[in-house]
């Protein structure tokens, strides 16, 4: 339960409403319990259960001249006015606490929908704010439909299991020490058996919840595995369809979704045991309450108006206590989903920031990667070597192409300048000061990135050339005229003001990569990485493509992974990558007269 009791202290924001709840709890509980408390003394005089004393006891709080006090009154009030009149007046007198009960219970509930939504609010902030400052290479081993089972499935889970369990937690904790006060007061002798049957109940709630845990932690994995067949599924229709392999995907889709249906059967099954178990020991111990409190009454120990109110009294406990048993069930069935949120909240994050980061950067002479190392370590626990002892020296204003297979660590040796990973060993930098020296955000904002994929989001194309720049109109034209895109973008409906939708799909790719350019553009760095920009482009796009990346890469410092030809030949140097090694590097003319892995690349181009 640890994980739940850390949600928990997300209520500490929460100071005011959580007083509050509890104070109009703490008095919906006193009403309730005057409520019943009232019908004792009433019974007892109206069916003659016991006389009322002759002479009116001064009131104090003790439960013998409690009782003497309220029966010489009613019975004083049955002589006068009647028994019906005696009636009138306790049934008004019960609705008006029950009214109060009622009005204090609402009360309790307002003020705890602050605390219910803003608990989950808090906590989906949080998520989202560490996913977007994580490394990279935290995402490697996650499917992207896991990662939103946890923001949406487990999220929901906690709220409707954790946060809708805050009333029981509250209110029926203190329904039950308060009527258990009561109760003790009334006969402690009594208490003891209901004491004797407790833990009995308690050891087999904890049983049945160690087994839903186990089995709650499954379903939230398979719900995960479901969603990212979903989102798979939703990226690839169209080679589904080219292959006529919608049934071999609904098939798969059917197998997962029968898995998850059946455990989440079972935990259902498991958790609607509860209530049927704290119903069955409750009326065990009310039987033996009857059956023990009837011997002693016989016996004169108590009063017979006194196990009458220990009756109704532990009958109103029993509903409090089914409750915590529910509630209890709810925490073990949650466990599981706030073990895999905190696994992301608590996920170690790499990318850290000196406490005295440099946040100017002058970047007047080179850029030096020495002696860097980086790995990854797979779900299975093995090590993958993705970049080994790269030395390279980058001067400013060159530009550097990157070649190789796939899987050569090209990518990742561009992403470890603008800290998206870090090395593992070894130093990459700039002008004689490490990356890890300078102010994250900083050295960011002197990069520049275009990637293979146009990544573009569902806003106008003003918002996509312009995020995270404050800029205005005609800075974001300037921008999108150097990039070759201003003439189709005033074609469209609304012009820059027009929504692309989601990932640009709207656009062509030719157009999607000019807006991405334009957004380079426009953050105007010093140091610009491209990651195979114009591959996936067809002829035309590519050269107005091409265009404005030339126009961007002027005078910039510049790291391009290509696969092109065209691209490679206007670099000042060419890296060639193997197996996260540099191979070969120099320039063109140079690589393919030594006749190595670069000429034979080339080769490959020219066939």
């Amino acid at each position: 339960m640890k994980q739940i009791f850390r949600i928990f202290q997300y209520i500490k924001g929460y100071k005011r409403e959580v007083i509050l709840n509890i104070l109009f709890n703490l008095l919906y509980v006193f009403a309730s319990l005057f409520s019943f408390v009232i019908v004792i003394p009433f019974v007892s005089v109206l069916f003659g259960i016991i006389k009322a004393p002759e002479i009116c006891p001064e009131f104090a709080f003790n439960k013998d001249v409690i009782i003497d006090y309220f029966s010489w009154n009613l019975n004083q009030l049955s002589l006068e006015y009647g028994i019906y009149s005696c009636l009138s007046v306790l049934s008004a007198i019960y609705i008006f606490f029950a009214f109060l009960s009622a009005l204090f219970r609402y009360l309790g509930m307002y003020f705890l929908a602050p605390i219910r939504n803003g608990v989950i609010s808090d906590l989906r902030n949080d998520i989202y704010h560490k996913i977007t400052i994580l490394p990279l290479s935290f995402f490697s081993n996650k499917r992207k439909g896991d990662l939103l089972s946890r923001m949406t499935s487990d999220l929901s889970d906690i709220e409707i299991s954790v946060i809708s369990s805050l009333q029981m937690l509250v209110k029926d904790p203190l329904m039950v020490i308060v009527f258990l006060i009561a109760l003790i007061i009334a006969s402690p002798k009594l208490v003891i058996f209901i004491l004797i049957i407790l833990p009995l109940v308690a050891i087999l709630i904890k049983r049945i919840g160690a087994s839903l845990n186990r089995n709650s932690e499954k379903g939230q994995k398979q719900i995960g595995i479901l969603l990212s067949t979903v989102e798979e599924t939703l990226g690839g229709i169209r080679i589904i369809n080219a292959y006529n392999a919608e049934k071999i995907i609904s098939k798969k889709f059917e197998g997962q979704n029968n898995i998850y249906t059946k455990l989440m059967t079972k935990i259902l099954r498991r958790k609607e045991l509860s209530s049927p178990l704290t119903e069955i020991f409750s009326i065990l111990a009310l039987v033996v309450i009857v059956l023990f409190g009837g011997m002693m009454v016989l016996k004169g120990e108590i009063h017979p108006s006194i196990l009458i109110g220990f009756v109704l009294l532990f009958a109103r406990i029993v509903a409090p206590m089914q409750s915590l048993t529910t509630a209890y069930y709810n925490l073990k069935k949650a466990e599981a989903a706030a073990q895999r949120i905190y696994e992301i909240l608590d996920a170690n994050e790499k990318i850290i920031e000196k406490p005295d980061a440099i946040n100017k950067i002058s970047f007047n002479s080179k850029i030096e990667y020495k002696n860097v190392y980086f790995s990854y370590v797979e779900e299975q626990g093995k090590e993958i070597m993705v970049l080994d002892n790269i030395n390279l020296e980058i001067e400013k204003g060159q530009t550097i192409a990157i070649v190789g297979k796939s899987g050569a660590g090209k990518s990742t040796l561009i992403d470890l300048l603008p800290r998206f990973q870090d090395s593992l060993k070894g130093e990459i930098i700039i002008d004689q000061i490490s990356v890890k020296d300078f102010n994250i955000n900083s050295l960011r904002n002197e990069i520049g990135v275009v990637t293979q994929e146009s990544i573009l989001f569902n806003d106008t194309i003003f918002g996509n050339i312009a995020f995270g720049i404050n800029a205005s109109i005609k800075e974001v034209e300037d921008a999108a005229k150097a990039a070759n895109a201003h003439e189709f973008i005033k074609n469209l409906p609304k012009g820059y003001y027009t929504n692309i939708g989601d990932r640009g799909l709207s656009l062509s790719g030719g157009e999607r990569q000019r807006i991405c350019i334009a957004r380079a553009i426009l953050k105007n760095p010093t140091i610009l990485l491209l990651d195979e920009a114009t591959s996936a482009l067809d002829t035309e796009s590519e050269r107005l493509v091409q265009e404005s990346l030339e126009k961007l890469m002027k005078g910039r410092t510049t790291l391009v992974i290509a696969h092109r030809l065209s691209t490679i030949l206007k670099s000042d140097k060419i890296i060639v990558m193997e197996n996260g090694k540099i191979a070969e590097q120099g320039t063109h003319h140079s690589l393919l007269s030594q006749n190595g892995i670069y000429s034979k690349l080339v080769e490959l181009q020219t066939l």
